[in-house]
């Protein structure tokens, strides 16, 4: 009896393709949560943003096929955010729920199952007032958007879509938001700040109250506890957000080279000095300049400092020319500078200069019921570029035992560490979470 040879062939692999992403931007967790789920279910890639600065990092990082955002954003101007992110990402398929669009989206291969999924997300949360979901066009003289008619939907026996007559639909386009709605939102954090605590949201609350204004402001909290994440809040909420954020930490630049690095110096200066060169200060004419750890600036540089405060003039080291300048102060420290003041060690004049308006960044023990959201959200940044990775209960139970000395910084770098130490194993056990190489 003959036996059937069968003859191995080799078939060519077929490229690898990048799924497509949508990226839904929305202060609504809910929201978020059902047209992910909606999208996921259409063989979408998902990632979510609570608001329009962490859109369009995320944006900017993910490049995604199309961009979903809610009628209303926490930190930006609607109409601004969607104007700008046309420009900086043209071909990108931006979509409204129904709001206000600043220039003409282009249509993507996929606008039909965004629709169904923003129709279905909408559908299925009869509670919510929210606008059935409209793309809209601005004319050319941006006057008020009109609204393109949603095309047919073709899907196999969808659920009925409640749809909103046109006087509702105007009426939403001129309001945005009922009144209640607009207010419960404001009143809760910015998306940076992490956390739900009565004091992270006094944070917020401070942040936003004081981010449009030109006042200085002064930053103190413990080390660790996000200062610069709240000056950069600062400066993302204010009319200066185009221009440069220029941060310098006073502490990590050795004292006869902190004076040439803020106010910048002439060639021949000083020894070393081959050529002249423009100082933070100057760089960040018309922004914002961020002056961390100021408590560590010697005393001498605080009289020159102090002068550039009071009048906007400052001097290049080897220069007689001053030089005028426009920039936002704010400055931070972990040190308590009122009490430093009456020591000597920090100048009085110019503590009451720069402290003009105060906002104190807790330490994680006086939140330390937003452990559980902190660590979410560590978890899920180091999951962009590998597998997601959860704690086991007895790990979370070591961390909640913890005093974190630290603060969110060794809160992050203790995950990580973890996550390292777990190698491929997908939950963290508490054998990996070790706080011994932790400087307290």
């Amino acid at each position: 009896m003959a036996t059937a040879s069968v003859s191995a062939s080799v078939l060519p692999v077929a490229p690898r393709i990048r799924p497509r992403t949508a990226l839904v931007a929305s202060a609504d967790r809910n929201f978020r949560q059902r047209l992910s789920e909606i999208l996921t279910g259409l063989r979408w890639q998902v990632r979510e943003a609570e608001g329009g600065a962490q859109a369009w990092a995320e944006a900017a990082r993910t490049t995604p096929e199309a961009v979903i955002v809610d009628s209303w954003l926490p930190d930006l101007e609607l109409s601004e955010f969607l104007s700008d992110f046309r420009d900086s990402f043209p071909e990108v398929d931006l979509l409204t729920a129904s709001g206000t669009s600043a220039q003409e989206s282009p249509r993507g291969p996929y606008r039909q199952e965004l629709l169904y999924a923003l129709h279905r997300s909408q559908d299925s949360d009869t509670a919510s007032w929210s606008a059935a979901p409209t793309l809209v066009k601005m004319s050319p003289s941006h006057s008020r958007p009109a609204v393109d008619a949603l095309p047919p939907i073709e899907t196999p026996a969808p659920a009925p879509v409640a749809v909103l007559p046109p006087p509702m639909v105007d009426s939403f386009m001129a309001n945005d938001l009922p009144a209640k709605a607009s207010e419960a939102f404001t009143s809760e954090r910015l998306p940076e700040l992490i956390g739900n605590a009565p004091c992270m949201l006094e944070v917020s609350r401070r942040i936003r109250l004081v981010a449009p204004r030109s006042t200085p402001v002064l930053i103190e909290g413990p080390t660790g506890s996000g200062k610069e994440l709240v000056a950069e809040a600062l400066h993302r909420l204010s009319p200066r957000v185009r221009k440069p954020f220029v941060a310098i930490n006073c502490a990590a630049i050795p004292e006869a080279l902190l004076e040439a690095e803020l106010f910048g110096h002439t060639r021949g200066a000083f020894t070393g000095a081959v050529q002249g060169r423009v100082g933070r200060i100057e760089s960040a004419d018309g922004g914002t300049l961020f002056l961390d750890e100021i408590g560590e600036m010697p005393l001498a540089l605080q009289a020159k400092l102090l002068r550039f405060v009071e009048c906007g003039e400052l001097q290049r080291v080897g220069d007689n020319v001053t030089v005028k300048v426009n920039v936002r102060i704010i400055a931070a420290t972990h040190r308590p500078l009122a009490q430093h003041t009456q020591s000597g060690s920090f100048r009085s004049d110019l503590y009451y200069r720069l402290a003009v308006f105060l906002i104190r960044t807790p330490s994680l023990a006086e939140h330390a019921q937003d452990l559980n959201l902190l660590v979410d959200h560590f978890l899920q940044r180091m999951g962009r570029d590998e597998p997601v990775k959860r704690l086991a209960p007895a790990a979370l139970a070591k961390l909640a035992a913890h005093n974190w000395p630290g603060n969110v910084r060794e809160l992050e770098h203790v995950l990580e560490r973890a996550a390292i130490l777990a190698g491929d194993d997908a939950v963290l056990t508490a054998r990996e979470i070790d706080f011994g190489l932790m400087v307290n």
